[in-house]
């Protein structure tokens, strides 16, 4: 709370203001009564000028009862869109969608889907799945080259040939460009939607057991 001297009419007083530094309706009649106590009786203030302030007056309580209706009005349509944003959301339930990302979790049986996006085109790429621990469990080379985005189908195979289990695993792209130089890739993955879970944070789709932001998926289809 700051505290100033305003010179209005012949006398001077306070004026409180807000911790923003505004005044508010209340705040204003407060000023204008201390306006009419403090006036000088020898010199009593001008009709017209009092007329003016108190016009000012309702015109403060005015613009402050439309912002009251507006912030009410932008709270109403925010829950409208968050209910039917999460309406929506469950009708992506069984169906595949391509999300953003290295990390997924393998079911331990069948292939795995995944790729990445190249910026532009490569000379040689190759993927590499990790287990949890980090560790390679297979090399998959020569994939796609081409600037865009690059399918990769995993066998679920590591290089011995054996299954892998089941658990999370994540990929690891290495591209480069004729001259030898990195090109970074953007990883992703395919999985099917199995649930919806409205957080206090977002809604986030579940995606072979892990939560999957709705900014982090690229693709929706029929699976």
């Amino acid at each position: 709370m700051s505290t100033q001297v305003s010179n209005i009419g012949p006398t001077q007083f306070p004026a409180s203001t807000s911790s923003q530094g505004v005044l508010g309706k209340d705040d204003f009649l407060k000023l204008l009564v201390s306006q009419l106590q403090n006036q000088d009786p020898l010199n009593p203030m001008d009709g017209t000028q009092f007329a003016s302030q108190l016009a000012q007056f309702t015109s403060v309580e005015q613009l402050a009862n439309i912002n009251s209706t507006l912030q009410t009005s932008i709270s109403s349509s925010q829950l409208l869109n968050q209910s039917i944003s999460n309406a929506l959301s469950t009708t992506v339930i069984g169906k595949e969608v391509r999300a953003t990302g290295s990390t997924f979790n393998y079911a331990g049986t069948g292939s795995m889907k995944t790729g990445y996006t190249l910026p532009s085109a490569a000379a040689s790429a190759q993927v590499q799945v990790l287990d949890a621990r980090g560790n390679v469990v297979r090399t998959i080379t020569g994939t796609g080259v081409a600037a865009g985005d690059v399918d990769v189908q995993w066998d679920g195979l590591a290089d011995d040939g054996t299954q892998a289990a089941a658990g999370t695993y994540t990929i690891k792209v290495t591209a480069t460009d004729a001259k030898g130089a990195s090109i970074t890739a953007s990883p992703y993955f395919y999985g099917i939607v199995s649930g919806v879970r409205f957080k206090s944070t977002g809604t986030v789709f579940v995606v072979d057991g892990q939560e999957i932001n709705l900014s982090d998926i690229l693709e929706v289809s029929q699976g």
